[in-house]
């Protein structure tokens, strides 16, 4: 099989599975027991794996598919014996239940997508997902050995009752407990995975981040509070997350898992961005108090796998925007979650897309660790506002990933190294499709200005620009208007450069515009009106029941 044809697939599911994350924890649990590993059941469990599981986890079943060397995190090398995520205790193996609960619903934030055929059309049944999971465990002969069996060793973790409902309380106390155990000095003060300042690896030698614990679409086993902590108990084999039994009793360990899922954000679920009209100068300072008052607005990203070289593995995957604006001028807010301040871009290194070739002719994606430098002080944190040039016509837009030859499209790109260096940090532009670079304006062209701060793992940039600027390349703004709006962004640490970057599909910003006194005037009188109309017909009503006195 063509590899342009299996990294769609694997990567079409890690999408999936990120947007069904809330669907995730429909299958938990199996209707019965797994059933014996008779030859007919690994025969079927051996065809369904070369079929659904090879591609990435290998023939042999050692990560080594064709798919993996694209793939962050790599595929689970099933020979070792070591598995992430489980109900047992630190390094034992998984019971048969832990495997049919990754195999059901997946891992959020990898290609590892779920097989319910409860969730997804082409998944697996209950029997056929048994049947995989037996075939997998013939890999590692650790599941041979009964003395290592954790249900009849009796290293399965209970999972108890919480000591306390989600609430204030138990937040609080689990704050306490983040700050004693020294959470933050990987995961960061704010839970944005910022703490360490260097790049991990983990068993199998391949780099890790450390998780940014506030986006529960990226923890793998499950962002509730009771996946939470078992995490804490259990562990993550393989990976510098130990288990805390020994350090955090019962109890501590249920308050830092409330306290952990109160880090996490809370999706925006609007597709407009309404700017809010404001009297005076606009605010150019990313902290200045005026942003408190502009609704904000999540748009998500996923890796430019649109065309060569394709990018699969993206770093930055929200962006939270917010704008202002007065009777000449615009000004937005852009914020995103970064563990890393990349200011520096060291252009020796920047990807040529020739690399490809190497790998087969029929492959355009990027592989996740040996094709671009992911590291620091290589490349520079970068965003990127696009719009169209021309006003759309109906719901007819230009192409989101940098419009067409015919339907060009408009774009303000800030570069983190140039505004360290106290340059001009943002760059307009116009690009006609993805196969020419953006062609950047003249000096007296260059508009936006604005300021960035990056503080605990977040950048927060301002860009700010007259409504109307004169020139036929440049977006205008209308109040009252519906202006389709798309970001691009780059992860430098991640190798993101160029078009090896993350991007969104087309949003809106619509300025609003103030509502006319004659509206509260018309909805006064029409009050008025229908209540006169009603007292009026309710008196007509009381005077046709009056009786007729007899004899008149």
């Amino acid at each position: 099989m063509r590899i342009s044809k299996m990294i769609p697939t694997a990567f079409g599911a890690a999408l999936a599975a990120v947007w069904i994350s809330s669907q995730a924890l429909a299958a938990n649990v199996p209707s019965k027991p797994m059933p014996e590993a008779t030859e007919a059941l690994l025969e079927q469990g051996r065809d369904i794996y070369f079929g659904r599981c090879s591609f990435c986890h290998g023939l042999l079943g050692d990560g080594e598919g064709p798919a993996a060397k694209y793939l962050d995190p790599r595929p689970r090398d099933f020979t070792l014996g070591t598995f992430k995520f489980r109900t047992t205790q630190s390094g034992e193996l998984p019971t048969n239940e832990d495997l049919f609960r990754t195999v059901s619903r997946g891992l959020q934030g990898t290609a590892m997508q779920s097989f319910d055929s409860d969730l997804f059309k082409n998944g697996l049944s209950e029997d056929e997902r048994w049947a995989v999971i037996a075939y997998i465990k013939t890999f590692a002969q650790e599941f041979d050995d009964p003395e290592l069996d954790p249900v009849e060793t009796g290293k399965v973790i209970s999972l108890p009752a919480s000591p306390a409902p989600y609430g204030p309380e138990t937040i609080a106390k689990g704050e306490a407990v983040f700050e004693k155990a020294k959470c933050w000095s990987c995961h960061g003060k704010l839970g944005r995975g910022d703490g360490n300042k260097e790049f991990r690896k983990d068993d199998w030698g391949f780099p890790i981040r450390i998780r940014n614990v506030t986006h529960p679409w990226k923890i793998k086993a499950g962002g509730e509070v009771a996946d939470i902590y078992m995490r804490f108990t259990s562990g993550i084999s393989g990976t510098p997350m130990p288990s805390f039994v020994k350090s955090l009793n019962e109890e501590d360990r249920w308050h830092l898992a409330n306290y952990i899922k109160s880090l996490q954000h809370q999706l925006t679920g609007h597709q407009t961005l309404r700017a809010k009209p404001v009297q005076g100068a606009l605010p150019e300072n990313p902290d200045d108090e005026a942003w408190n008052t502009a609704q904000p607005m999540d748009i998500r990203l996923a890796g430019q796998v649109v065309a060569a070289p394709r990018w699969q593995n993206p770093s930055i995957e929200m962006v939270t925007l917010q704008a202002l604006f007065n009777d000449k001028e615009i000004a937005f807010r852009l914020i995103w979650d970064d563990a890393f301040k990349d200011v520096a871009h060291d252009e020796t290194k920047v990807f040529n897309p020739n690399e490809l070739a190497k790998v087969g002719g029929f492959s355009s994606y990027v592989e996740a660790n040996d094709m671009v430098p992911r590291a620091l002080e290589t490349f520079r944190d970068s965003i990127a506002l696009q719009f169209p040039v021309k006003p759309p016509q109906g719901t007819k837009k230009p192409h989101f990933y940098r419009g067409s030859s015919s339907d060009q499209v408009h774009l303000w790109v800030w570069k983190a190294d140039q505004a360290e260096t106290g340059k001009r940090g943002t760059e307009e532009g116009t690009a006609r499709g993805w196969k020419q670079p953006i062609k950047v304006q003249a000096e007296d062209g260059q508009q936006v200005m604005g300021q960035a701060k990056w503080d605990q793992g977040r950048w927060t940039v301002v860009m700010k620009r007259p409504l109307k600027t004169g020139d036929k390349n440049d977006v205008a703004f209308e109040p009252g208007v519906f202006v389709p709006m798309s970001v691009n962004a780059w992860d430098g640490s991640n190798g993101e450069h160029g078009l090896i970057m993350s991007l969104s599909t087309w949003h809106y910003v619509f300025l609003e515009t103030p509502t006319p006194i004659s509206v509260y005037v018309y909805a006064v009188l029409a009050f008025l009106i229908a209540g006169a109309v009603g007292i009026w017909l309710m008196r007509k009503a009381e005077n046709e029941e009056e009786p007729v006195e007899a004899g008149v």
